[in-house]
């Protein structure tokens, strides 16, 4: 069954990922979602006569809503039928489509790598050509665009109550990876009944390490279909796309991320194919690609990238 999503000031969460949440959405396992996101707060708006435009529904959340604990607007919880703790939830992002004529990015003092160079708050708006899905910044260059999910969530253990939307997790959350596009299936650990699924910060495009804290957000509409595999859980999310496995870890410091992502590659590897754990840690040190995700998120992210298609036939 395929099912529709809207944001709404009912259908939001602003700031939190909450296990206590009332599921907006009940749905089954298999069944799809196209599910209507948000990004930014006031500041984040279009200025009259700049010939861009907010969506109503943005400026219905903004009225009626207030940010708690992070600045990102996400629709959900979704309730998965079936999703229990333990189980695997299967994510698989069928389409995204560019849902307003504009995106934004923003420095800020205190933020970012390199948190001096911003003097004051600026959010600065760049239009979106939909049709072509490029932009033109305004120092000069066109850029192609590349829309994903910043976020993408099932709620944490409800022992730990509510967190804020900006540091990630093992229940996903602002993992801003660039892998989480159209025609990638993310598995995500389930702690609670219902594995309460929520998506946003949407970004038409973002480098690792997204360096300034932010990208160029938008707003996206996606199409997500979800399965539960029963008792499969993986210790932290995993992508797979364009034949790529991906694996994880976001933590305070970036040497203890990048080495448990690796790891975690290593060990993915020897759980699923023939190679021993040693012929599988070389075999990352030749062909995977470790790389920081982000470096903003109060939680470092570093994620470990492997072609599947290196692997030896029948591996």
């Amino acid at each position: 069954m395929h099912h529709h999503l809207a944001a709404t000031p009912d259908t939001v969460l602003w700031g939190h990922i909450d296990p206590a949440a009332a599921p907006v959405l009940r749905i089954d396992s298999g069944d799809s979602v196209t599910i209507q996101t948000l990004s930014g707060g006031a500041r984040n708006l279009p200025a009259p006569g700049s010939g861009c435009h907010a969506l109503p529904a943005h400026r219905q959340v903004i009225a009626r809503c207030r940010p708690h604990l992070g600045p990102h607007i996400l629709t959900g919880p979704i309730f998965v039928r079936g999703a229990a703790p333990g189980d695997r939830l299967l994510v698989e992002i069928e389409e995204i489509t560019l849902a307003q004529d504009f995106g934004w990015n923003a420095v800020e003092p205190g933020f970012g790598i390199l948190p001096d160079l911003a003097e004051d708050y600026q959010s600065l708006t760049i239009p979106l050509d939909r049709a072509r899905r490029q932009a033109r910044l305004p120092w000069g260059p066109v850029v192609d665009l590349a829309p994903f999910f910043g976020i993408l969530a099932v709620a944490p253990d409800a022992a730990g109550g509510c967190v804020g939307s900006i540091a990630p997790g093992p229940f996903g959350g602002n993992m801003d990876n660039r892998y989480c596009r159209a025609g990638a299936r993310i598995a995500l650990p389930v702690f609670c009944e219902g594995a309460l699924f929520l998506a946003g910060d949407g970004h038409a495009l973002q480098g690792d390490g997204e360096i300034c804290d932010t990208a160029l957000e938008t707003a996206l509409d996606g199409r997500l279909r979800f399965c539960v595999e029963k008792g499969t859980a993986p210790e932290a999310p995993e992508i797979l796309c364009d034949n790529r496995i991906i694996t994880m870890d976001f933590d305070e410091d970036l040497n203890t991320a990048a080495t448990t992502a690796a790891r975690r590659m290593v060990d993915w590897l020897a759980r699923n194919t023939a190679l021993s754990v040693r012929d599988a840690y070389r075999h990352c040190s030749l062909l995977a690609d470790l790389r920081v995700t982000q470096m903003v998120n109060r939680r470092k992210g570093a994620h470990c990238v492997l072609d599947l298609g290196t692997l030896p036939a029948g591996a």
